[in-house]
């Protein structure tokens, strides 16, 4: 999975498709969508146009937290992988938990998955901590990757921590904190030293950091350049200081079925 790639949320239709084919024709190589996106038949139309091997693409779809019962996940599954038009997804994830799901049951659907091919590895979204201890540590699901809102507006380092001590992979979505990085002004003497923008630094940020990986959205190609531009971007301590100064407890995606999340204190 590359550290670097595609989120294709709120992205629809021939704009999806454009923006998806254009990615890969540009480098990218890790795409992440979702059954609630409600554009799987866009990515899978860009991936049957595309040149680049589908061996070379890391791909991620997710299922809704309301098809997590066994049977309900496998017809989610089934949908996804028609819509991708593929016969298997890289990385197979709960979107969110839910209070209802009998999370043993849904995790062993997963396990079940992947023993028929039909998905490489199996990943968890949105997961606080005690519901991620009690995925891998008491119930040993073999999950590879978890992810959840993290950018430099918000504190999550004990769940990146635990995350990683656990040898799972951090994703971050919203990685530019849904656009709000643009031009900050916290940010904006480390980008001018850099000759890059506050986004760049943010998203360098994240992607410095061993084992996490961001997928930031992007549908243009000046929006796909830029991120791809941040990689080149070198941060050093005093850079990584002003981040760290930065007020942490500002989350932005919170709907009224999310768990209870972990403190956002500084400790």
């Amino acid at each position: 999975m590359a550290k670097l790639g595609l989120g294709t949320y709120r992205m629809q239709g021939d704009e999806c498709v454009r923006g998806v084919e254009g990615a890969l024709e540009r480098g990218y190589r890790h795409l992440d969508t979702a059954e609630m996106y409600g554009n799987e038949e866009a990515v899978g139309a860009a991936l049957a146009a595309t040149s680049v091997a589908r061996a070379d693409i890391h791909l991620t779809t997710k299922v809704w937290w309301q098809n997590l019962a066994p049977d309900a996940m496998r017809r989610a599954l089934e949908t996804s992988l028609g819509k991708l038009r593929t016969p298997y997804v890289d990385l197979y994830m709960i979107h969110w938990p839910s209070a209802a799901m009998d999370l043993g049951a849904s995790l062993a659907q997963m396990v079940r998955f992947k023993e028929e091919g039909l998905i490489r590895a199996i990943g968890v979204c949105n997961f606080p901590t005690a519901l991620l201890r009690e995925a891998v540590e008491v119930m040993g699901a073999p999950i590879a990757a978890h992810q959840f809102e993290y950018h430099v507006l918000i504190n999550q380092r004990k769940l990146v921590a635990y995350t990683r001590s656990l040898g799972l992979a951090v994703v971050a979505y919203c990685p530019l904190a849904q656009g709000r990085l643009a031009d900050h002004p916290a940010l904006a003497a480390v980008a001018e030293k850099h000759g890059a923008s506050t986004a760049q630094v943010a998203l360098k940020w994240l992607l410095d950091q061993d084992g996490v990986a961001a997928i930031p959205k992007a549908s243009r190609a000046e929006s796909q350049l830029a991120n791809l531009g941040a990689l080149d971007i070198t941060l050093d301590d005093a850079d990584r200081a002003v981040i760290a100064a930065l007020p942490k407890d500002q989350r932005f995606v919170n709907p009224g079925f999310a768990p209870a999340w972990d403190s956002l204190d500084a400790a």
